[in-house]
């Protein structure tokens, strides 16, 4: 066997060791600065490895980081403090106004979750793992990968030699890497199997390329502020690989979000969650919205911001969802939240822990104080709480919806790519109950966010569209381009081969 390396990442006087059984130290150290080398001795335990890549999506579940920098920083979600609650030195606030900094918490940790993971996948590709385990690992190279590129744009990436810094793909190298990879890989990938998503396989790759293929005039225009081609070429890959993509819509909406939501035909790739206690981190997406009185308790923080709930059909059934189950349960329905809250059977009005009603109102402001503390904003559930076991629930959580990929085709034809919308929005349309969105540019952009929201693309068809910079209901002003990509964490710039970003 060779020798096998095992990668110290050294900062200042700090260590962050990243093994196959253990989390990377995202608390203290940035990735990719100086580094050494040392032997590590005996072999790889790739299948370990490959493990822990697929453990780490389960980070996307939680409220912080690459999920909330995808849909906080836009005009979807927002973390206002509430008196001595969820102030966190501003975090939330800062990126709710892209006021961050190259010190920001969650843009390290950001940063440290995703390259940990690519190191991950490396150890499974370089160790003669099985040829179907470096196929995977491949898979999820380049999902990490694409996070890398939508939110930093340079991309740290090593070859064999072990002892020299990180070199570093610029942002269009990176984005045309990565659709090589994916396109190598395409003939060795399984097909999805029926029932579970959670698997690399064909449909997710055709969904990546496809999304790649559609941001391409973004990740590779030469700056990050446009202006943007969008070819048609480009686009017409989008339509083929949307096309080659075997799927179809759930019948209902929320199928897809429910606890048993593997069965849901339109779900591409996932990350599998269980009852036996691995599957807690999901749960974020209650307790991060829920008062402390609700069933099931939350941490009365998170909300959405009226204008963008405003652009609902109140006949929308995305907007929430409720049966006798749910009601029974929890009281109140899932999805959107507004108005006077239930105990569990819908019958008995809830109260704040002041003896007042409990009544989530629009009107919300960055800080809050007053009456209105603990009810200020409309708060939501993605997914349809799993009764069976809140702490660990068996909802999977969805990342590739053949929904998004009909949208991304739609957008692609739209932007001059071959090919037909045909049914595409009036299909969606019915299954939500309201009147299909106009066929144009900006019909698309609207629907992706009623049909998409808090999914983690809001960010990225924000940007695509030029909305993201815009003065919006909580944030008054226009923001410096410099914004339309995260800052390269201070600590990793101890790589010389890493340059910050324009304007930080």
């Amino acid at each position: 066997m060779r020798n096998i390396k095992f990668i110290k990442f050294i900062v200042l006087s700090s260590f962050v060791f990243i093994s196959a059984t253990s989390c990377t130290n995202l608390d203290e150290e940035a990735l990719d600065g100086t580094i050494q080398s040392e032997d590590q001795g005996g072999t790889v335990d790739t299948g370990a490895f490959l493990a822990t890549a697929y453990n780490g999506l389960r980070e996307f579940q939680n409220q912080g980081n690459m999920f909330a920098f995808s849909e906080m920083s836009t005009d979807a979600l927002v973390g206002p403090t509430r008196g001595g609650d969820w102030d966190d030195n501003g975090a939330w606030r800062q990126m709710h106004t892209l006021t961050w900094d190259p010190v920001h918490v969650h843009v390290r940790d950001t940063w440290n979750i995703l390259l940990s993971n690519v190191y991950n996948c490396n150890q499974v590709i370089n160790n003669n793992a099985s040829a179907s385990n470096i196929t995977q690992a491949r898979f999820l190279r380049a999902f990490y990968y694409y996070n890398v590129i939508d939110l930093f744009g340079q991309t740290p990436y090593r070859g064999t030699d072990l002892k020299s810094d990180a070199k570093v793909y610029t942002r269009a190298e990176a984005t045309n890497y990565v659709i090589s990879e994916l396109e190598a890989i395409l003939p060795a990938l399984p097909a999805r199997v029926a029932g579970d998503a959670s698997v690399a396989n064909k449909d997710a790759a055709y969904f990546l390329l496809a999304k790649l293929y559609l941001n391409k005039g973004v990740f590779t225009a030469a700056s990050p502020q446009g202006p943007y081609t969008f070819s048609a070429a480009d686009m017409t890959k989008v339509v083929s690989y949307v096309d080659a993509i075997s799927s179809s819509l759930a019948p209902a909406y929320w199928d897809n979000f429910k606890p048993n939501n593997n069965t849901s035909p339109e779900i591409l790739f996932s990350s599998k969650n269980i009852r036996s206690g691995s599957g807690g981190g999901i749960q974020s997406r209650w307790r991060m919205c829920q008062h402390y009185n609700q069933t099931p308790g939350g941490w009365n923080g998170f909300a959405t911001v009226a204008e963008y709930y405003n652009r609902f059909n109140a006949a929308d059934s995305r907007l929430k969802y409720s049966d006798a189950g749910t009601v029974a349960a929890f009281g109140n329905p899932a999805g959107f939240q507004v108005g006077q809250q239930y105990a569990p059977g819908g019958v008995k009005p809830l109260e704040d822990r002041n003896g007042r009603p409990l009544v989530f109102t629009p009107s919300v402001t960055m800080i809050t104080s007053g009456t209105t503390l603990e009810t200020a904003g409309i708060r939501a559930e993605k997914y349809v709480p799993d009764a069976v076991d809140l702490g660990a629930p068996e909802n999977d959580y969805v990342f590739f919806r053949y929904a998004d990929a009909l949208l991304m085709k739609a957008e692609a034809i739209t932007r001059g790519g071959s090919g037909s919308i045909g049914t595409i929005l009036t299909d969606l349309a019915t299954r939500a109950n309201v009147t299909p969105a106009p066929a144009t540019l900006e019909g698309i952009y609207a629907e992706r966010g009623r049909e998409l929201w808090w999914e983690g693309w809001r960010r990225n068809d924000m940007i695509r569209f030029g909305k993201y910079l815009g003065a919006r209901e909580l944030k008054t002003n226009v923001s410096d381009p410099k914004y339309l990509l995260l800052p390269i964490p201070s600590a990793a710039l101890l790589n010389p081969n890493l340059k910050q970003n324009p304007g930080y």
